[in-house]
């Protein structure tokens, strides 16, 4: 890490980045198990769909409400009670084995994740000086991405040595190992910092959390997850049962995808912190990989191809992840950031909740080559919501530029 770091924003970063780790290993823990998940329970893609359905309806109905819930009983506890809480459902889900206690365990996943990104955020925002909060955002970042790239490769080896129950019991118990640190950390939580800004012309009132350009990332980000879904949670059932590959292949091709998506973060990390165009390298970024994810879809490419192809959409996905975050915080009125990461995210659960019925229907009516087709689709269009907040954002400080009458 670079140099400047105190040693309690360093102990702070790797304890929130564990948790947001864990918490993309838990968000990733059915979707590798699916074609297993399938046999063992006798259902199909549409109910699998469903569990992460349960999922996302939970968290995007709690999570604005959380939002206020962790500034008021304190981020810190908040995110050790998220932990534990998501380890104990896939905990009860592994060792129970049935669709129904699934569907349970979905709803408490649900209810844990709704606490992550605001809590995250929270914390970040009150322990990190400001020239170093983008670079903290960017590792955050970061360390879910790493945590969303091991899990496939964990749970199908898991799955492969001890079976599919005892593979979920072993991401549920990751929950408390990244509880601990934070249970005994003596770190004192204060109140988010605002973000210093320059007035608006003419001394106008405060901007809302709900302002336009708030609820224009909410929409962001919804796009964002249908595309996300399609790939992360419906790629390898799509490649296995439309092209044949092993289960082996297709899930190192998505492996291959989400750690160079990790890679990106960190790349992104650094354009970020020179541009303030983050809507053109977001759109830019979604281009590109839109135009990949339709080749390892539609191209028929042989195993070290499909891997490259996929690594390359992944890293130009990756790379637009702080720029992301960049626009939510430009967005966000002064000392309301964990307000509107709370609401931006509920997009991703919204997302989350369209998305695995979706898919999952074109997997059980065979349309296979589909899911990267409308994945790429969704895709384009958050390039072009990228490129409006661009112009949003561009209008708003000429107008916080313009003398106060």
């Amino acid at each position: 890490m670079a140099a400047g770091w105190t040693a309690g924003e360093r102990a702070t970063l790797a304890q929130i980045c564990g948790a947001h780790f864990v918490s993309h290993v838990h968000v990733l823990t059915l979707a590798p198990l699916f074609p297993l998940l399938r046999d063992q329970m006798q259902v199909g893609y549409v109910e699998l769909g469903l569990v992460l359905t349960v999922f996302n309806v939970v968290s995007a109905l709690t999570q604005a409400p959380m939002g206020f819930v962790v500034d008021r009983a304190g981020p810190r506890r908040m995110l050790i009670a998220a932990l534990l809480l998501g380890g104990c459902a896939f905990v009860l889900a592994g060792l129970t084995g049935t669709y129904a206690w699934l569907i349970a365990a979905a709803v408490m996943a649900g209810l844990a994740n709704s606490v992550y990104h605001p809590a995250d955020y929270a914390i970040l925002g009150s322990t990190m000086a400001e020239q170093r909060v983008g670079r903290a955002f960017s590792i955050h970042t970061f360390a879910g991405f790493l945590g969303g790239a091991i899990a496939p490769g964990l749970m199908l080896g898991m799955a492969a040595w001890l079976g599919t129950g005892a593979a979920l019991v072993a991401a549920g118990v990751l929950g408390p190992i990244a509880a601990l640190p934070l249970l005994v950390s003596r770190a004192t939580e204060t109140a988010p910092r605002p973000v210093a800004r320059p007035a608006a012309a003419g001394g106008s009132a405060p901007r809302s959390v709900l302002s336009p350009a708030v609820l224009a990332m909410a929409a962001f980000f919804l796009t964002l997850a249908i595309s996300n879904s399609g790939i992360q949670s419906f790629a390898v059932a799509a490649w296995v049962d439309g092209r044949g590959l092993s289960l082996t292949l297709a899930n190192a091709a998505l492996t291959a995808f989400l750690f160079a998506s990790a890679m990106g973060v960190l790349a992104g990390g650094a354009i970020a912190d020179r541009t303030r165009n983050h809507g053109l390298v977001a759109a830019v970024g979604f281009g590109s990989s839109a135009m990949l994810l339709l080749l390892a879809g539609h191209g028929g490419l042989p195993g070290v191809a499909l891997m490259t192809v996929m690594a390359a959409s992944g890293f130009l996905s990756g790379m637009i992840m702080p720029s992301r975050d960049m626009l939510v915080r430009a967005a966000a009125p002064p000392g309301q950031a964990g307000a509107a990461f709370g609401i931006v995210s509920t997009g991703l659960n919204l997302g989350g909740m369209i998305a695995p019925p979706l898919f999952g229907w074109l997997l059980d009516s065979g349309r296979t080559s589909l899911v990267f087709t409308v994945s790429a689709a969704v895709m384009l269009v958050t390039v072009a919501m990228a490129l409006a907040q661009e112009w949003r954002l561009r209008r708003q400080r000429q107008l916080e530029a313009l003398p106060a009458e």
